[in-house]
């Protein structure tokens, strides 16, 4: 789950809905993808000009990218 102005990701059990980790990121995270085999997800970091890559399985943030102004949404194409 984006939770935008804490520049924080939520990593959610998908059974409880308990919150379980928090990822940091870039700033104001607002859109989310994941990629199509669902190893990581794709944010969109609007204040920063970036998008973080989450490596779903180690629930971490392995890269950031710098992109244009103001990133708002994200659409991850297959190969």
């Amino acid at each position: 789950m984006a939770l935008g102005p804490s520049n924080r990701v939520a990593v959610i059990d998908g059974a409880t809905w308990e919150v379980l980790d928090y990822l940091l990121v870039g700033q104001r995270v607002w859109q989310l993808a994941f990629t199509p085999d669902e190893r990581f997800l794709v944010t969109t970091n609007g204040n920063s000009n970036d998008v973080s890559i989450i490596d779903v399985e180690a629930q971490e943030v392995v890269r950031s990218v710098q992109v244009g102004q103001q990133p708002w949404g994200v659409v991850v194409a297959p190969e």
